[in-house]
């Protein structure tokens, strides 16, 4: 058996029902809808979410928390990846980073984490460091500067 000899198991498909196509086909003339009311109109219908009145389950639920719009995000690389990536020597910074496709979008910097182990000396400039990884990127025999 070939993959263009499949064919969907006896009964499986149902033919589409075609509606609004004469009084000879049973379905013609209010086509399935009935003879009045929203849902027998052209455009008819309820918005998504509406109840027929009755409070909408997204009003009953009660409300958690608060967005803040002072909240800066940051791009998180771990000092692992760093090794794979750089050279010894090399300078990490935001384009560099780019280049090596560890970061993909610019948020308000980038913020290096302990993750991995890092056995190059690199000069890292970030935005924020954890101390974790200072202490491996310092023991590696690199520099961090925190922009």
């Amino acid at each position: 058996m070939n993959l263009n000899e499949l064919k969907p198991v006896k009964g499986a498909r149902h033919a589409k029902k075609r509606v609004g196509r004469g009084i000879g086909s049973g379905t013609g003339k209010t086509a399935t809808r009935g003879h009045k009311g929203q849902n027998a109109r052209s455009g008819g219908g309820v918005r998504p979410g509406y109840e027929g009145g009755q409070t909408q389950l997204f009003k009953r639920l009660p409300k958690r928390g608060f967005t803040n719009i002072n909240r800066k995000e940051y791009a998180i690389v771990n000092v692992g990846d760093l090794n794979d990536k750089f050279e010894t020597g090399a300078v990490v910074d935001l384009e560099s980073l780019k280049k090596a496709g560890l970061v993909k979008k610019e948020y308000e910097g980038v913020k290096i984490l302990s993750n991995g182990d890092l056995s190059k000396a690199l000069t890292i400039k970030a935005a924020k460091v954890s101390k974790a990884a200072l202490t491996k990127i310092q023991a590696a025999g690199g520099t961090v500067e925190v922009a």
